[in-house]
């Protein structure tokens, strides 16, 4: 049946997951510098306590940067979209590593959606131990577009969909903390037949 709507509606949520060295920056920047060449007004944020390559630039690890702004958390992110939207109307707005900040992010992701803002979202889905992130959990159901990248593994060279943490040279323990930001020295991509999960 012909939707009689035919002016499409803007405001939506797009989601880049999958573990580390799959690519998901590379992709948040490039989606996010698109619309910049198509003169919509862009913001982009990252959490504060990410500061691997850059306190204030959302950085892959290739190197690739974009301008944002580090927050604390989405209170700090409400904040500044008020007072950046005063002078002119902010058409899309990304969030970097969504799984570091509080769980009200979610439901401000969806508002803005709500709006009529893009929203482009990216995180893991795992954690070291292969359960489940927040808040990438509760955006994977609400998204309306959702990319699920994969990274080669470290060991074998097949596909990686798991992120090992390593330790002295070892997986780390099940007891470590869940959030350690650091860079390439601390973590592997994984497949499923290499990844050992922690004990």
């Amino acid at each position: 049946m012909l939707n009689k709507n035919l002016q499409k509606k803007v405001g939506w949520i797009e989601l880049i997951t999958g573990c580390m060295f799959a690519g998901k920056t590379e992709e948040f920047i490039r989606r996010l510098r698109r619309h910049s060449y198509a003169k919509r007004n862009v913001i982009a944020f990252k959490p504060i306590m990410d500061d691997r390559y850059s306190v204030d630039k959302i950085s892959s690890h290739s190197g690739t940067q974009l301008e944002s702004y580090p927050v604390k958390n989405s209170l700090e992110i409400i904040k500044k979209i008020n007072e950046l939207d005063k002078t002119k109307k902010i058409d899309v707005i990304g969030i970097d590593e969504i799984q570091f900040f509080d769980e009200g992010v979610v439901n401000l992701v969806q508002e803005f959606a709500d709006k009529g803002i893009i929203v482009i979202v990216n995180g893991l889905d795992k954690d070291f131990k292969c359960e489940p992130f927040k808040n990438v959990d509760q955006l994977l159901v609400q998204a309306e577009f959702v990319d699920k990248l994969l990274a080669i593994c470290h060991s074998c060279g097949s596909n990686a969909n798991r992120t090992q943490r390593i330790v002295n040279g070892k997986p780390a323990a099940a007891n470590e903390p869940i959030i350690l930001v650091s860079g390439e020295e601390q973590y592997e991509a994984r497949c499923r037949h290499c990844y050992i999960r922690p004990k």
